[in-house]
């Protein structure tokens, strides 16, 4: 069984073990793996596997009426989850959103992009969908195959924020190359170099504070205290709880691939 393992301290971020065995067949997280390689049986909470390899079950697309047409970008190709937009292609967003809800969890997955890809994704937590304003709220981890720099950034999606969470710039033109963590790297699969290559994508949400990674480097760690509980987040009942969503960006060509989505939710002291 693949074992996880979290301590209650913000000072260290959660730890995950690579694994292959039963239905958990590859776990993408990084961390202390001797440690918690010592972690017990009835220390491992429950992992989820959100996506089987096969179908869409327990997922369900999200748009706007004229882009139900568009509904197939999404679609499982040889084990993964794909989002396939043509060149020239008119869309809105287009989202691929869990049917269950999550609050506190650490969430593993890998992804693969293209270097031919001119649009954006990223993966919503705590996020919602207005079904009558065809609006997905709530933080975003970036994913933008163009400038891969980005990957692993925050941005809130929240109507009424709408800013960048993690780096502290504001609007989304402010973020830059140089607000890249040192050491950051991201790997496109048609690359000579990197051919077929995986990247693995952690996201630890604990109450306000929310972290990423990409391919073992730390990238955002934010603290959303005074943000995800205002007025605007409260409202529309996102930041601290809600689904998970995979994004498809207006505009722009995208090849996305997503597998071995895995989440472990995060028990507090009592529970």
């Amino acid at each position: 069984m693949a074992r996880w393992l979290f301590k209650a301290s913000y000072a260290r971020p959660l730890v995950c073990r690579l694994g292959v065995i039963g239905l958990l067949s590859v776990l993408c997280c990084v961390g202390l793996m001797a440690v918690a390689e010592e972690a017990s049986v009835q220390d491992t909470p429950e992992v989820i596997r959100l996506f089987d390899g096969q179908t869409l079950n327990g997922w369900v697309v999200k748009c706007k009426p004229q882009d139900n047409d568009k509904r197939g970008y999404w679609k499982v190709v040889d084990g993964t989850i794909m989002a396939d937009v043509p060149p020239g292609s008119p869309h809105n967003y287009i989202w691929l959103m869990t049917e269950k809800e999550f609050a506190d969890f650490e969430l593993c997955l890998k992804v693969q992009t293209f270097s031919t890809s001119t649009g954006n994704s990223g993966v919503q937590v705590r996020s919602r969908y207005d079904d009558e304003a065809y609006y997905m709220d709530g933080p975003q981890v970036d994913i933008n195959p163009p400038g891969p720099w980005r990957c692993g950034f925050i941005y809130d999606e929240t109507r009424g924020a709408q800013i960048w969470l993690w780096p502290d710039v504001g609007r989304p033109a402010n973020a830059k190359p140089e607000h890249a963590p040192k050491g950051w790297k991201w790997f496109h699969a048609d690359h000579p170099d990197t051919k077929d290559a995986w990247n693995d994508l952690r996201i630890v949400c604990h109450g306000f504070r929310i972290q990423t990674f990409v391919n073992g480097v730390p990238i955002a760690d934010y603290m959303g205290q005074g943000r995800l509980d205002d007025d605007a987040h409260q409202l529309r009942r996102v930041g601290l709880t809600g689904h998970i969503a995979l994004q498809i960006h207006p505009g722009g060509t995208l090849q996305i691939r997503f597998k071995d989505i895995l989440l472990r939710p995060i028990r507090n002291a009592g529970e």
